[in-house]
């Protein structure tokens, strides 16, 4: 696991118990293997973030942002955030919130395209 921040462990598993209703359908799709047979994690610290769902073998995180992430404050976060994840050579895909309720369809498409194109080992 890349630079896996323990200190972290509880508020992580906090989130885990507390996810938005728009994390809640996404996590319905990334769980079991259902992704090119892909493993995702939920709420995995990483450095000092803890990021909504992370699949090690693809380097590839996603976010579901919620309107604080659209405050300028919250807009520099996320690029500091998203830097410091490419460091790792990791890919940050973010959806808002109202996409991923009310585009389903499109987003999970979008996150296949990505994984299939980004990893060789991905076979369908």
């Amino acid at each position: 696991m890349k630079a896996y921040n323990k200190n972290l462990k509880q508020a992580s598993r906090d989130l885990r118990n507390n996810m938005t209703e728009a994390e809640k359908l996404l996590w319905s799709k990334l769980r079991d293997k259902q992704i090119l047979g892909l493993q995702f994690y939920r709420q995995k610290p990483i450095l000092n973030y803890i990021v909504d769902f992370y699949c090690p073998a693809a380097n590839l995180v996603i976010e579901c942002d919620g309107s604080q992430h659209y405050t300028e404050e919250g807009l520099e976060a996320d690029q500091v955030r998203d830097e410091a994840l490419a460091q790792l050579e990791l890919r940050v895909l973010r959806f808002d919130n109202g996409q991923v309720m009310g585009q389903f369809d499109v987003v999970v498409e979008q996150i296949f395209q990505v994984i299939q194109n980004k990893s060789p080992s991905c076979e369908t």
